[in-house]
């Protein structure tokens, strides 16, 4: 499915800066509408067996032990995170059409050279997602009762005292790879949904597309995204998790090991119904807001 692209060049400078800026705002919609989904994955991710029974009881204990605001705990680390993390998947992600698209000569780019797109994207993203979800899961796994860190830089330090930058990287690997295989099927989802949608309309560019099928496309990559990597992200999220003194996993396959061996197939996907139900509306906003704020910021009237 070849896809033609309308975008400026590579050699318009000021246009890094308009997708840094749309990145980010779309990263900040994606935060604001999917922290309470992600809080509730968490806490089912790395709770130990038994501690909760479903997603609504972990909604039910959160409610009534902290209140709706234990929904957000540990917000402003991904508010300002996430906003980078999603500025540069999405900087890296354009920047890498528009290489493509001189490459090519101008020919339309096809989905695998998308998923490549999104993979390089999500590559160099992982180096700065990481550190950051592990402060935030982290401070969203504490409970009112056990409070051990005060906020993001207190988490930083006390992680560093620890284990220095290696502590903070923690759960590296697996971040990378959920990155770039994710990033890969979102952004190549995303594009193949957009130009069926120009096929069916014949005429119509990609600034005429009503903001609500973006959102529908944003949530419909969100789907694939999570269906494809959901396992990866259990094993980051247990290592994330894991004591920082006197830690139980050692590597990746040694979380695999004690899931299989305790739950088999079926714990490799606890915490997916909040993380599905999140997909949709999360990913919806970040590409409608990043989509229509780029649309702005080039002066489109639509």
């Amino acid at each position: 499915m070849p896809i033609e692209l309308e975008e400026p060049g590579l050699e318009n400078n000021a246009q890094v800066a308009k997708d840094l800026f749309a990145g980010t705002m779309g990263g900040i919609a994606q935060v604001l509408v999917g922290q309470p989904f992600d809080c509730v994955k968490v806490r089912l991710q790395s709770a130990p067996e038994g501690t909760y029974s479903g997603a609504l009881d972990v909604i039910k204990q959160l409610i009534k032990n902290e209140g709706f605001a234990g929904f957000y705990k540990g917000t402003l680390t991904p508010l300002v995170g996430v906003g980078a993390c999603v500025s540069v998947q999405f900087s890296v992600n354009e920047f890498m059409k528009r290489h493509y698209d001189r490459t090519l000569n101008g020919k339309p780019l096809d989905l695998l050279q998308f998923f490549n797109c999104g993979a390089v994207a999500g590559f160099a993203n992982g180096f700065l997602t990481s550190p950051i979800e592990h402060i935030r899961i982290r401070l969203q796994t504490q409970t009112a009762g056990n409070k051990i860190f005060h906020g993001p830089i207190d988490c930083f330090k006390k992680i560093y005292q620890i284990d220095g930058f290696r502590g903070i990287y923690k759960g590296l690997g697996p971040t990378l790879v959920r990155e770039s295989v994710g990033l890969g099927i979102y952004f190549a989802t995303y594009e193949a949904l957009v130009a069926e949608d120009l096929k069916q309309h014949p005429g119509l560019t990609r600034a005429d597309i009503k903001p609500w099928k973006l959102c529908l496309y944003g949530g419909l990559s969100g789907y694939t995204l999570w269906i494809s990597i959901y396992p990866v992200d259990m094993l980051k999220s247990k290592l994330q998790t894991d004591a920082l003194k006197g830690a139980k996993y050692k590597n990746s396959m040694s979380v695999v090991k004690d899931i299989f061996h305790k739950q088999g197939i079926r714990g490799f996907y606890k915490g997916f119904l909040p993380t599905i139900l999140r997909a949709a509306p999360a990913n919806g906003a970040t590409f409608a807001v990043f989509e229509v704020t780029m649309r702005l910021l080039s002066g489109s009237t639509q």
